[in-house]
């Protein structure tokens, strides 16, 4: 094999082949956009799902040898490392990281404009390499450089912080800058993808490249939004537009794309893509109706299987389901796993489950106990005390078999319905101390969602309907032989299959019932289905609950993983 050599980015690369070298170097990229990417652990740039997902889909895409380059903000002092005090008053602190210490410095500088400035930014580069061969290489756009002012240098430092003008320079720097940045190092671009509206921008730099032509720019875009709600759009009046991004860009064209009255970032993405797609079927549908007259597609979010597949069931698989990991959608013949090896190998990530919460509380749970997690961000939406609801149910509950429950995620700094959540959390963990062991993890991260979603028992998630969009932790769940319990919103509308997969919690989105008789159908089925169904089957039918392990496994997780996902983009918004 005749091995060769170039230099690309300021690094040099060694190539099996000129041929290998020609697609490395030569091949037209999918530029993938996100303000935040969860790429590994000791990497803070994410917050949650939205990040969790670009990470997955940078792995896939290097596990499928896709030519993809990945652009996210350095964020360098992170979302925010979360302490909880003893009464629950959650406390945020800088989660600082140093890029340089395990990045590299790419080699060119752009500048944007803001407030009359030139803000230089800088780029660092991560490749994450996959065993197929594949790289992705992600740019940790940065500005903090002692060229730019003060105010300047801490654009990128935090992110979702600071105010509205704080969150546009910051979209500035990933949309303007991340296609300024590409053009710099040489990458060449076959489609841009915006993985929610954050950076828009990017479109507006196009145009600017493509002398206004907006069906070129159409043609090279792709949207993908994961918001159901208009209000939580990112909106800027078009007054602070101007004062920040200057004369560089025209407003005029700029109302014409994303909305007379504010600069609506979905609106721009929407208006300037020829592909959009929502992040599960019922989010396409409700996406549908907040935008009449454009086409929006379905593609339902997956998780990367062996990312978030723990080490007992990945030994597992390997003996029993070769190439897995590359293929997961052979995880579809997990029903031939012998139901003690499943439950042998979810005992022992119950155990790393268990041990955590011991040292992180020192709570003692008992392994013999049916476990129920809850782990997301925390927001009123999303309603983590929903079982808490009626304390005098909740206890024929553990009368009827014992339960203990753990709880973790991260409410943002402004958001007091969040924080009000946990110290509710708190305030139940206390009054039912004697009864029911509940627990709540600080500062939630993507190691502890491993560890939750592989050890639970059981996955609780009870949304507001239609305000999960998709939902990807009951797919981790899912991938570990875990059961999901969930109200049908996002991808759970697609993933049960009642008393099979899992369980649904309240009505179908389109029965026709009031807002009131909705929460009491959810209240008599979160109730009465732990008690009458789940610990009656988990203490009772031990054949029968691992055979709903193994269809967690079969006929969940076979399905809703990344790979998928990326060949959907593939072939429906990237080669076309």
């Amino acid at each position: 094999m005749q091995m060769t050599y170039d230099t690309f980015g300021g690094k040099k690369y060694c190539f099996c082949s000129k041929n290998c070298r020609q697609h490395f170097i030569e091949d037209p990229k999918i530029a993938y956009f996100s303000m935040e990417i969860g790429i590994a652990n000791n990497i803070p740039t994410y917050s949650g799902g939205l990040g969790v997902l670009a990470g997955d889909i940078v792995k896939a895409s290097a596990d499928l040898r896709l030519q993809m380059v990945a652009l996210t903000l350095a964020s360098r002092k992170g979302y925010f490392k979360q302490k909880i005090t003893p009464n629950g008053e959650q406390q945020e602190f800088p989660d600082e990281w140093d890029p340089s210490k395990s990045l590299f410095l790419m080699p060119k500088t752009v500048t944007v404009p803001i407030e009359g400035r030139q803000v230089k930014i800088q780029a660092w580069l991560y490749e994450h390499q996959s065993p197929t061969g594949g790289m992705v290489p992600i740019l940790f756009l940065d500005t903090d450089l002692k060229e730019n002012a003060a105010e300047d240098r801490g654009i990128t430092d935090y992110l979702y912080g600071g105010d509205k003008r704080y969150r546009l320079k910051q979209e500035i720097v990933l949309g303007i800058g991340g296609v300024k940045m590409l053009k710099a190092l040489n990458f060449k671009v076959r489609k841009y993808h915006m993985n929610e509206g954050h950076s828009a921008l990017l479109t507006f730099e196009l145009l600017k490249e493509n002398s206004l032509d907006s069906e070129r720019v159409r043609n090279l875009c792709v949207f993908t939004t994961h918001t159901p709600i208009e209000a939580a759009f990112d909106q800027f009046s078009y007054d602070l537009v101007e004062e920040v991004l200057g004369n560089d860009y025209m407003l005029s064209t700029l109302k014409q794309y994303a909305g007379p009255d504010n600069l609506n970032m979905t609106y721009l993405a929407l208006n300037l893509s020829k592909y959009v797609n929502g992040v599960s079927r019922s989010h396409m549908e409700y996406s549908r109706k907040l935008f009449p007259g454009h086409y929006i597609r379905s593609v339902t979010n997956g998780v990367h299987s062996f990312s978030w597949t723990c080490l007992d069931f990945r030994m597992l698989f390997d003996k029993y389901i070769p190439g897995w990991a590359t293929e997961p959608v052979l995880l579809v013949k997990a029903m031939d796993i012998p139901n003690h090896e499943v439950w042998n190998a979810h005992m022992r990530a119950k155990m790393k489950l268990i041990e955590l919460v011991e040292k992180s509380t020192e709570v003692k749970f008992d392994p013999e106990v049916l476990t129920i997690g809850f782990a997301r961000r925390a927001t009123g939406y999303k309603r983590a005390t929903l079982i808490f609801s009626d304390l005098h149910r909740l206890r024929d509950v553990n009368r009827r078999g014992k339960i203990q429950m753990v709880f973790a995620g991260k409410a943002h700094p402004r958001d007091e319905d969040g924080k009000r959540l946990i110290r509710a959390i708190y305030d139940y963990a206390h009054q039912l101390k004697d009864e029911i062991k509940v627990v709540y993890l600080e500062n939630y991260d993507m190691d502890m969602a491993g560890k939750l979603t592989s050890g639970a028992d059981v996955w609780l998630n009870t949304p507001v309907p239609p305000m999960e969009a998709s939902g990807t932790s009951g797919m981790k769940a899912a991938h570990n032989g875990v059961v999901n319990f969930s109200v049908l919103d996002g991808w759970w509308l697609e993933g049960c299959v009642e008393g099979v997969t899992g369980w649904s919690i309240g009505p179908h989105p389109k029965d026709f019932v009031t807002e009131a008789e909705r929460k009491e159908v959810e209240l008599h089925d979160l109730y009465s289905k732990l008690e009458y169904l789940i610990v009656p089957t988990f203490y009772g039918q031990r054949d029968a609950w691992i055979t709903l392990m193994k269809n967690s496994i079969a006929r969940i997780a076979h399905y809703f993983q990344i790979q998928w996902v990326m060949r959907r983009y593939i072939t429906e918004a990237y080669i076309i």
